[in-house]
């Protein structure tokens, strides 16, 4: 790889809720799949910066990161993926999730329902134990 090449970079966030289901949003590009909330960076931004305004504008809400499991290579995307375990910051009680354009819908799955890449990258946040796992798919 040269110097001049590029590939993508990314930072999703693990939020469940008190059942211990994962908040996924229904993608209204590409192949209209269900996914973690985040996205692409943009020049100049940190990880951390890209997946708080990416949960903001995603989902109209703050959100707390605690920490980093893991980084995921994407062969198909020739991307890494940044995992961050993250709740919502909710000022009240009636404040609720305010999808972006991007996104149909929004629900809470449980994990063994999911693909097994993002099962293992939610279970990976859910069990982290200290050190940030990498992987490859």
């Amino acid at each position: 790889m040269a110097f001049e090449d590029r590939f993508r970079l990314s930072s999703h966030g693990v939020i469940t809720n008190d059942s211990g289901q994962v908040l996924l949003l229904k993608a209204n590009y590409g192949n209209f799949a269900w996914g973690l909330p985040g996205g692409a960076l943009e020049p100049g931004e940190t990880i951390h910066e890209a997946l708080l305004r990416e949960c903001k504008e995603e989902l109209g809400l703050e959100v707390n990161i605690h920490y980093l499991s893991g980084v995921y290579y994407h062969s198909a995307y020739q991307s890494q993926a940044f995992i961050f375990r993250c709740e919502l910051v909710q000022p009240s009680p009636d404040t609720a999730i305010c999808l972006s354009h991007e996104h149909s819908e929004f629900a809470f799955h449980d994990i063994d329902t999911l693909s097994a890449v993002q099962q293992q990258r939610i279970k990976d946040c859910l069990n982290f134990n200290g050190v940030v796992v990498s992987a490859k798919f």
